[in-house]
């Protein structure tokens, strides 16, 4: 279990120096999601390939560093999932990996990033189910 200093770095390491940062121009998928109580805002590029497994992600954000870390660390763990298996991600991993004893008092914000890539399978079934592109163009 580390440190409560060594989950401020590892949290602050991923908010400095975010990881998969950015809009992904061939994005399979684009889910987005806010915590209106404290204005964190974010959105996730997925890039599936032929099997249905995220291929490449990214991500977009403003808000807290709490929230903007998460979602960095969850861009490393997606990878190779399917659809299916984010909808079943758990939040407390990714709690305990940020140090729970540092967000227990955000919650909301550690786990806006899991939650959002929870939706991203009803939101390809309801984009299929209208026959519409699920991901519009990013320039």
């Amino acid at each position: 279990m580390p440190t409560r200093q060594e989950s401020i770095d590892f949290i602050l390491d991923h908010y400095e120096h975010p990881r998969h940062r950015g809009a992904l121009a061939d994005a399979s998928l684009v889910v987005r999601g806010g915590n209106p109580g404290c204005g964190d805002v974010l959105t996730f590029y997925l890039r599936l390939d032929a099997g249905g497994r995220v291929a490449a992600v990214s991500f977009e954000g403003e808000g807290c560093t709490i929230s903007q870390a998460a979602a960095s660390v969850m861009t490393e763990k997606v990878l190779g999932l399917s659809l299916a298996e984010l909808t079943a991600l758990p939040q407390d991993p990714l709690i305990e990996e940020l140090g729970r004893d540092v967000v227990s008092t955000r919650i909301r914000c550690a786990t806006l990033a899991v939650n959002i890539l929870k939706t991203a399978e009803q939101q390809q079934r309801t984009a299929a189910a209208r026959g519409a592109a699920p991901a519009p163009e990013v320039s």
